[in-house]
């Protein structure tokens, strides 16, 4: 089956989207106003199968100019082990907003083969990293 990756954020479905990252281990309970609103304020990656179903997804934070950081990236089930989280991993490295960047970034529980072949590796000193972290944020964005 064929497979194409597309940057046009109309194309999206969201409510494949809010449903998947809703129930996924980093965004669990996200509002879709949140998602919708993430969607707008980022560069995003929608994959899709022949039919023009969307089956996968990532979306970037980015300046443009000095960093990026590469967020909810996923295949749905049903097409894992197909190449598909390697031809969004190879949209996003050669999409031209994304090139000359200091730094890109990810956090993953259990990808990180896939991201090594496209050049991400451990921090070397994560002590110098810090995070503002609340877990709760969407179960009172919703009272």
């Amino acid at each position: 089956m064929t497979y194409h990756i597309s940057t046009d954020k109309s194309r999206l479905d969201l409510k494949m989207l809010h449903s998947f990252l809703a129930e996924s281990y980093w965004s669990p309970g996200i509002p879709m106003e949140t998602v919708k609103k993430a969607i707008q304020n980022s560069i995003c990656f929608g994959a899709y199968d022949v039919e023009g179903k969307q089956i996968g997804f990532a979306r970037v934070v980015t300046d443009k100019a000095s960093f990026a950081y590469l967020a909810d990236v996923f295949v749905l089930p049903d097409y894992r082990g197909n190449g598909i989280s390697r031809l969004i991993m190879e949209a996003y490295t050669s999409h031209p907003d994304l090139q000359g960047l200091r730094r890109h970034m990810l956090a993953t529980r259990d990808a990180h083969e896939l991201y090594k072949k496209y050049g991400f590796v451990p921090i070397p000193n994560p002590e110098i990293l810090m995070q503002r972290h609340d877990p709760e944020v969407y179960k009172r964005i919703e009272e």
